[in-house]
């Protein structure tokens, strides 16, 4: 597995942060402008990346105020989990956002980049959206 990962202090409870990631409706804030034809519920979601690639998630495990896991649902150009942590820091909460993607070398070398500023820019939105 290769992981790619990003963390943020996000100035508000633990709470709030669980709340709004843990509504998959949510999610679409924190996407960048590559992603297009949006589609989602509380527990899924589904989208078009830059016109060549749909995908669709489905939140597999909700843990209150601690962690958030991702997977896809369909079948996946490579099988990975996105995964939010969330620890409390007074009234404060640091993030964790991770990748864990199965990449053959061929892949590795083609999308390591792009998730890494996936990860990136999805805390970077995170910390906006929460202002």
């Amino acid at each position: 597995m290769t992981i790619f990962e990003s963390s943020i202090i996000i100035n508000r409870p633990v709470n709030d942060v669980y709340l709004f990631l843990a509504d998959m409706n949510n999610h679409q804030q924190l996407m960048s402008e590559s992603v297009t034809d949006w589609s989602s519920t509380t527990n899924d979601a589904s989208y078009n990346v830059q016109n060549m690639l749909k995908l669709s998630l489905v939140i597999e495990n909700r843990i209150e105020n601690k962690e958030i896991i991702i997977t896809p649902s369909g079948k996946p150009p490579f099988e990975m989990e996105l995964k939010w942590i969330l620890l409390p820091n007074n009234n404060q909460t640091n993030v964790l956002f991770t990748i864990a993607a199965e990449l053959n070398m061929m892949m590795k070398m083609m999308v390591s980049g792009p998730l890494q500023k996936l990860t990136d820019h999805e805390v970077q939105a995170l910390a906006k959206a929460l202002v």
